[in-house]
């Protein structure tokens, strides 16, 4: 059984709209013509398993609905949970409970990504090449050259850097795999780098193999842009042999209010959290509340979680807290998470003003200076590039 959670706002009947998705969205009304099927369709019907009420006057349903209703993918099951009652509402599916076996699991995970880098003992850090647009397939090269030896463990494009004729992707790798591999002989370690996959869906996978070929490490995938069964035939195909990195563009569209109360769309941890996980994802970036995002702290915590706890048998996923993210946010980063982390900063480490290595360096310097408990507020007893960012960025 698959359990759904709809939220029905104040004033609604909830009881009334809980059975129409019930029937409406699985064997639909029908006549006494059809009676003799009535056996068949039984196993096709959801039922209400429960309505509770909540504080402020809105209520809870939990429906059940019968596997065999869907393919085992998100496409299937969206449409069945919610497809054409989206456009009747108001509800707003807060939680969705899947046999452990269902979907698409991480291939990678907290884990895989980790022996990938052979790093195990601390929060991950990760960047984003800024500017987003304008820079060539060298210029990127030369951006990673500047942080990679710093001990840098990610980097990614940004969301909106496609497959663009001043820089294409496969220009992208080619230039940053010849610095990926000067690292490894030099340092003799690897770091990420999450590459923008774009396209049309049937091209996907061949495109994917590309960049493999050419020597990328880590996909980038804008997955409710492009679908979550895009991101399942990366994640389940075997020739994609890359962790995926899911970003959140576009989910606010389907949200809603950011601290998760509208009375429409799909909760955030539902989004970002169960369907990544159930989609394959191996890392998911997810709006930091401590940002420049207006996100709640309980939507990113839900997520966090969600992904961090995985059935039996399936791969922890690492969120990846972003959007404003400084190195003066550290402390609260590693209380909020622990080190199953990647904390991923743009402009705090491209625009540091001592330069991008500094920037790198501030990073790892506050997570020193956490590990020994000494305030990031306390700028004079640290080293220079971190004392430098708390006076741009500022930090506790």
């Amino acid at each position: 059984m698959i359990t759904v959670s709809y939220r029905f706002p104040a004033g609604a009947d909830a009881a009334k709209l809980a059975k129409v998705i019930a029937i409406g969205q699985t064997v639909g009304s029908w006549g006494a013509e059809f009676s003799h099927r009535a056996q068949a369709m039984a196993a096709h019907t959801a039922q209400v398993l429960d309505i509770q009420p909540q504080a402020d006057g809105s209520h809870i349903a939990r429906i059940g609905f019968p596997r065999i209703n869907t393919e085992n993918d998100i496409a299937s099951l969206l449409t069945m949970i919610f497809g054409k009652f989206s456009l009747a509402g108001p509800a707003r599916v807060m939680a969705i409970e899947l046999p452990d076996d269902y979907g698409t699991g991480a291939k990678f995970g907290i884990e895989g990504i980790r022996a990938k880098l052979e790093v195990h003992d601390r929060p991950l850090i990760m960047a984003i090449f800024k500017p987003a647009l304008g820079l060539s397939a060298q210029d990127h090269a030369d951006l990673l050259s500047q942080v990679a030896p710093e001990g840098l463990d990610l980097i990614k494009d940004d969301e909106i850097n496609f497959d663009l004729r001043t820089a294409p992707t496969l220009d992208r790798v080619k230039a940053c795999h010849r610095v990926l591999e000067e690292l490894r002989q030099k340092q003799g370690r690897d770091l990420l780098y999450a590459v923008n996959i774009s396209g049309r869906a049937d091209q996907i996978v061949d495109t994917a193999r590309r960049l493999q070929d050419a020597g990328a490490n880590a996909l980038l995938l804008n997955v409710l842009c492009f679908g979550y069964s895009v991101l399942e035939a990366l994640a389940a195909h075997p020739d994609v042999e890359v962790p995926i990195f899911a970003h959140p563009a576009l989910s606010g569209a389907i949200g809603g209010a950011t601290d998760g109360s509208s009375d429409y769309g799909i909760d955030y941890s539902v989004l970002l959290g169960t369907l990544m996980a159930y989609g394959g994802a191996d890392a998911v970036l997810v709006p930091a509340h401590y940002g420049s995002l207006p996100f709640a702290a309980q939507s990113e915590f839900r997520i966090r979680d969600i992904l961090r706890n995985p059935p039996a048998g399936r791969r922890k996923v690492l969120p990846v807290p972003s959007a404003g993210v400084t190195p003066g946010i550290t402390r609260r980063a590693l209380a909020d998470y622990g080190n199953d982390v990647a904390l991923n900063a743009g402009s705090a480490i491209f625009d540091h003003p001592l330069g991008a290595a500094a920037g790198v360096r501030a990073f790892f310097q506050a997570l020193d200076a956490v590990k020994h408990q000494r305030p990031l507020n306390a700028a004079v007893d640290h080293p220079r590039e971190l004392k430098t960012a708390l006076e741009k960025w500022g930090g506790d």
